[in-house]
């Protein structure tokens, strides 16, 4: 296989639909709906082009988890919120 253009859909035996994210000669990214982002060797990569890779490239958009800072202050927060009550 050879390199993609952003924003192709493909379809992976295993991993499903996805939306490759980057793509050279050596590695390939693709973003599963079911399975998250994904790195493949473009060379021994097997999947089948679903799409045309659009004229502006989709940004994905994913949740990040919060950092653990971000917890510890949430939980002060709630603590102190409570004590005030």
């Amino acid at each position: 296989m050879q390199a993609m253009q952003e924003g192709q859909t493909i379809k992976h035996d295993v991993y499903g639909l996805g939306i490759v994210t980057a793509s050279d000669m050596e590695r390939t990214s693709v973003d599963f709906d079911d399975h998250g982002p994904k790195l493949f060797v473009t060379s021994i990569m097997t999947a089948e082009l679903i799409g045309e890779a659009p004229a502006t490239p989709p940004k994905t958009k994913r949740r990040r988890k919060a950092s653990t800072a971000a917890k510890a202050a949430k939980k002060l927060a709630a603590a102190a919120a409570a004590s005030h009550a």
